[in-house]
């Protein structure tokens, strides 16, 4: 093998045994977007984490071969398991946590982790070269271990950092700031959704500014799933309104547009038990949808993000402003659904045809309503 050969099947090797793994059970399962998703986070982690041991085991023993893999993929696979998988369940709970104690708690966890992930290796990499037990103690008392645990801390929170980046802008924001996707203004169709909470100002006067807040930060984190296993990306936080939007494939597929609206309804409904003890309030929600041509660009120079300037905006806006007028949840544009060609488990309704607030032109109405309620 050509000493090329040998680097690729190196590098190559984490990522073939992770999709032995986690294919068939894909096709088992019939996996949701955001469980696929992270199985694809978890992958490029380990990649990462074994080129980290190959660079490690280059500096540090001036050779390669299999072990800076052997070492680097479980390390990587161990963080990525507990950051995607584990940590998530418990969101709740860090939530309430201070930054800094989130910190030390994740350094001590990770420190621990990574000394008995190295032990175990270093144990059974003794067992299968015949070494004695004694050697093992000698290990343990040099500095190899801890040089190795300061560099894979290093490691980690550098991938900390850029998933933390990837939550702050959103999802697949970043990518799209490094491919400078969006470095000059282009047009494109997309699809968006104003989603607004019913009776917001009632409600936040009832709880107060503080208690508002919380009920907010309870309500956009419950979206996050729908956004996820629709395709959608959150463009904007205004207030106690959301703005989605979709590149037009993704929306309208499996009318992922509607489901996002519709799964978080339901996610309310289940919930509003939870909201009713804990505010005193069962809170609602009403979306406007609108399809259309827009321009694309990114902004600013020490803040920078992504824009979307169009009519299309301002439209569905209007379109959401139109529930109350007509006692409805979910209102889209007729343009809209004409290009959703499949009912895909909704009920289509006209409602009107109107001239919208600052607008010349007349634009159907259609409400929409899930085939498959859940209960109260």
């Amino acid at each position: 093998m050509s000493s090329l050969e040998f680097y690729r099947a190196l590098l190559i090797w984490p990522a073939k045994l992770l999709m032995v793994f986690i294919f068939p059970i894909v096709k088992f399962s019939h996996m949701q977007t955001n469980l696929v998703r992270k199985f694809k986070t978890l992958t490029l982690i380990c990649l990462g984490t074994s080129f980290a041991g190959v660079i490690y085991q280059l500096i540090s023993e001036q050779h390669l071969d299999y072990n800076s893999v052997m070492v680097g993929c479980p390390l990587g696979l161990v963080f990525g398991l507990l950051e995607l998988f584990v940590f998530p369940k418990a969101e709740r709970r860090f939530r309430q946590w201070p930054f800094t104690r989130i910190f030390i708690f994740k350094t001590l966890l990770y420190t621990a982790i990574i000394y008995i992930v190295a032990l175990s290796l270093a144990f059974l990499a003794g067992l299968f070269k015949g070494r004695d037990i004694n050697e093992l103690a000698g290990f343990l008392m040099s500095k190899e271990p801890w040089i190795l645990v300061l560099y894979t801390l290093v490691v980690y929170s550098l991938l900390i950092f850029f998933l933390q980046i990837h939550y702050l802008l959103g999802e697949g924001i970043l990518w799209k700031f490094i491919r400078g996707k969006y470095h000059k203004p282009r047009e494109e169709e997309r699809i968006f959704m104003f989603l607004d909470m019913k009776s917001s100002t009632t409600i936040a006067e009832h709880l107060g500014h503080v208690h508002f807040y919380r009920l907010l930060n309870e309500l956009f984190h419950e979206i996050s799933e729908p956004v996820l296993q629709t395709k959608a990306e959150i463009y904007q936080y205004v207030g106690d309104e959301v703005v989605l939007t979709w590149e037009v494939k993704d929306g309208l597929a499996n009318s992922n547009c509607l489901k996002a609206f519709f799964m978080f309804q339901e996610s309310l409904l289940r919930n509003r038990q939870n909201y009713q003890k804990d505010f005193g309030v069962k809170p609602e929600f009403k979306a406007g949808l609108h399809f259309g041509k827009v321009i694309s660009a990114q902004i600013g120079d020490l803040k920078r993000e992504i824009v979307y300037n169009g009519d299309v905006l301002n439209t569905a806006a209007r379109i959401q402003d139109e529930c109350n007028k007509y006692g409805r949840d979910c209102l889209v544009s007729g343009i809209l659904m004409h290009r959703l060609k499949e009912m895909n488990g909704f009920q289509w309704e006209k409602v009107d045809t109107v001239t919208l607030r600052g607008k010349e032109t007349e634009v159907e109405l259609f409400s929409v309503m899930s085939t498959h309620p859940t209960s109260s």
